[in-house]
């Protein structure tokens, strides 16, 4: 598409009211919705790559590893986060669709205000207790300085980083994908240059990283703000609405009680994983799992902006009982996904090498790395379809269903491969519960969206 044409296109886009969610094609609306979303989730994945790339390169290959000592802090303060910032969008897009303009304002107002206290309270208690918690998760007396001097300045900028990610998924819901996008792309750029001014030039190592982070994330949220200004949106920054409402927070929560404890579930996860990997294979291997994580988030995130497009849509026009748009919505979603974990899957099994080398030049890292990337990528094209379906529910408002799907491949099925599989087939072991796992999900899924589907199709019949 010509640049012009492509700058009309998303100008036409931002003009229409969130209205458009149950009357326009659900092709051409997927695609409206999913372009920003995508773009975003693209540039935040290579903002990964480009973070990491950095720490290999400008520090050292253990730094790499203690980055990865980080992810389970990191991913129980987005656990934390998304019980607001999800809930909370997913609760708009249905009162939205209900024509319920006033409740998705007091909504908004309350998503802010929860999201400052649980991103103060998280950022006090994870400083407090930052040393036994990293030892926890896998820190050694090689890499603990890292994973510390990193994360004690991500945690300073928690409350921003919950704002930051919260009002992003608002945006989206509020029919404003186009600025959502925005936030993102502009967090990822500041980020890179920062990055490359306090690595690379002022030597600030690691803190650099972290301290590029925080002031970028900073950065989006005061746009964020100025963008939410205008009272002349359905959703915006209003007095009266930031008290909190017992009966609205509890809705909220409730919603976003799925991905909080998906991301949770994924922390204990990452917890077993680096411990094994630490036992299996030394301080490297935890690194390895950091490079082949950042690979494959590439295409993970560009599934989750097809979510992020499918969220407003599905919850809109599920809220309006339209379910011949919430299936065909669906439906064209799955195909998407799946055509995009397929392209990943290629890039896995085929140019792993020239990926692994991005980040590092370490011979041993590259080896393990590689091996990692050929095992974790090879069910790679079932996965568009599960995390489709997880996310649909969660759109619709049936987090049980959602909640189901993710504690069976996180805890009743990942779990139990990684304390069995190392014993038998060392390293490799842990490589390989996680394709096992998804593999196992995925007929679950199958099984709870062909119920859902039937008592769709009893209810309306199918049109365009």
């Amino acid at each position: 598409m010509p640049i012009f044409a492509l700058k009309q296109f998303y100008t036409m886009a931002e003009l229409r009211t969130p209205t458009e969610l149950g009357t326009e094609r659900i092709g051409s609306l997927l695609l409206r919705y999913a372009l920003p979303a995508i773009t975003a989730m693209v540039a935040s994945s290579l903002y990964n790559i480009v973070d990491r790339a950095f720490i290999g390169h400008g520090v050292d290959a253990l730094a790499l590893s203690g980055l990865a000592v980080t992810f389970p802090l990191m991913n129980l303060s987005a656990a934390v986060g998304s019980m607001v910032g999800v809930g909370s969008a997913t609760m708009i897009s249905l009162k939205l669709g209900q024509r319920d303009n006033d409740s998705a304002q007091i909504l908004f107002g309350n998503s802010v205000t929860l999201n400052v206290i649980v991103g103060l309270l998280f950022g006090i208690l994870g400083l407090i207790f930052i040393n036994p918690i990293l030892t926890l998760f896998g820190a050694t007396e090689i890499t603990i300085g890292y994973a510390r001097d990193y994360m004690a300045i991500i945690l300073l900028g928690n409350a921003f980083t919950h704002l930051y990610f919260g009002i992003n998924c608002i945006l989206r819901s509020a029919g404003h994908p186009k600025k959502a996008m925005y936030a993102t792309i502009g967090t990822v750029l500041l980020n890179t240059l920062l990055d490359y001014l306090f690595i690379m030039v002022f030597h600030w190592g690691i803190r650099g990283a972290a301290v590029a982070t925080v002031i970028s994330q900073v950065s989006a949220f005061a746009w964020q703000c100025v963008q939410l200004s205008d009272k002349n949106e359905l959703i915006h920054l209003k007095r009266g609405t930031f008290r909190l409402r017992v009966d609205l927070v509890r809705n909220m929560l409730t919603i976003g009680l799925s991905p909080c404890l998906m991301n949770a579930a994924s922390c204990l996860v990452v917890l077993i994983i680096n411990r094994s990997l630490l036992t299996q294979g030394g301080d490297l291997a935890i690194g390895a799992f950091s490079i082949v994580n950042s690979i494959s988030f590439v295409f993970i995130m560009i599934t989750m902006g097809i979510n992020q497009a499918m969220q407003p849509i599905a919850g809109y026009n599920y809220g309006a009982r339209k379910y011949d748009r919430v299936t065909k919505v669906l439906r064209i979603s799955i195909v998407f996904a799946t055509i995009v974990m397929s392209v990943g899957f290629t890039v896995g099994e085929f140019l792993s090498v020239p990926c692994v080398r991005i980040f590092t030049k370490d011979p041993q890292l590259t080896e393990i790395a590689v091996n990692g990337m050929h095992i974790n990528f090879l069910v790679f094209p079932l996965i568009g379809f599960q995390m489709v379906t997880g996310n649909f529910f969660q759109s619709i408002g049936m987090p049980g269903k959602s909640i189901l799907m993710s504690l069976s491949r996180q805890l009743i099925i990942l779990i139990p491969c990684l304390l069995i599989l190392p014993k038998h087939m060392g390293i490799d072991g842990v490589w390989y519960s996680l394709p096992l796992s998804d593999a196992l999900s995925v007929l679950l899924a199958a099984v709870l969206l062909y119920t859902q589907m039937r008592k769709f199709h009893k209810t309306t019949p199918q049109v365009n």
